[in-house]
């Protein structure tokens, strides 16, 4: 296909006509867009001086929309911007269920600029579902996704501070809850004590409030090592008091320990046991050691040996 081939003047005439065009162009869409004009956004809803003996549950969401009358430049702005929230009153919830944004419109447009007052809403009339309200304390539950450098773990018990909060709302809805989780403590290759703030997971209904919404937790963390020591055999259920030898009468275990603890962990902190109902009702010729007793924060690695023998003498 042949081109055109422009000389160039005719190059330079054309590029003036272009550039006059996108002047053109912008100067009608600035003209446009400086023209008032009435425009639609969505706001998101604040609500204060909520009722005090009354819980409430919002039956919409808390976003509406909002006829604006502004300018083309506004709407432009104000979807880039998100909009500010409005501010609604629910003081006279006291004694109604609903509350008319209509009549609390010059009081929401004081707040804004002249030149972005709201014309309507859309709902006009927020409804609200009310029970009687209830206080609660509850006990906090730490949630931990922690790792451990090798051979370093958990020591001792967790501290939580405050170790209860107090939640408000509904009493159908507090009746039901018993416990309240924290924000997932993630931490990785922990080699010492932790003492951080953690916080509480939010509130997802709107009429349920918690106080605090932080906490301090205090996680101690020491290095393992291995110990072993022998613990006698206790035989149970042993309800004929049958004369029964067992072999061997102790037995040796292998676990973990925090160094701290290290030389306070003796045998009498633990407690094996066999049961002899295992052959008296399970025809068992040989009895399992299960350890019964363990100190907090051991970890038990093996059981040596771990069945005995039984001699039942007539």
């Amino acid at each position: 296909m042949a081109l055109i081939k422009l000389s160039a003047t005719q190059r330079r005439r054309l590029s003036v006509f272009f550039t006059c065009l996108v002047l053109a162009f912008l100067a009608w869409l600035v003209a446009v867009l400086s023209n008032p004009k009435p425009y639609t956004t969505k706001a998101v809803l604040e609500f204060r001086n909520t009722p005090q003996r009354r819980a409430f549950h919002s039956l919409q969401s808390d976003t509406i929309a909002i006829t604006v009358n502004g300018t083309g430049w506004d709407a432009v702005f104000s979807r880039m911007a998100g909009g500010k929230p409005i501010s609604v009153d629910l003081q006279t919830l006291e004694n109604k269920s609903f509350v008319v944004l209509a009549g609390q419109k010059d009081q929401i447009n004081s707040k804004r600029t002249p030149e972005q007052q709201i014309i309507s809403f859309t709902p006009d009339t927020l409804y609200f579902d009310f029970s009687n309200r209830k206080v609660k304390r509850i006990p906090v539950n730490l949630v931990t996704g922690i790792k451990y450098r090798r051979q370093f773990f958990q020591s001792g018990n967790i501290t939580l501070n405050p170790a209860y909060v107090i939640i408000n709302g509904p009493a159908n809805l507090i009746d039901g809850i018993n416990s309240w989780n924290t924000d997932t403590l993630k931490m990785d290759s922990v080699d010492e004590s932790v003492n951080t703030h953690v916080n509480l997971e939010p509130v997802k209904e709107g009429n349920l409030s918690i106080y605090p919404k932080n906490i301090q937790a205090n996680i101690p963390v020491d290095e393992f090592t291995e110990k072993v020591l022998e613990i006698p055999v206790k035989l149970i259920n042993n309800r004929d008091n049958d004369d029964v030898k067992i072999f061997p009468q102790k037995v040796k275990i292998t676990f973990m320990t925090s160094l701290s603890r290290y030389a306070d962990i003796n045998e009498d902190l633990f407690e094996a046991t066999a049961d002899f109902d295992l052959w008296r009702k399970g025809g068992y010729h040989v009895l399992p050691v299960k350890i019964s007793k363990v100190p907090d924060y051991c970890r038990i690695v093996k059981i040596e040996p771990q069945n005995i023998d039984f001699i039942i003498k007539k």
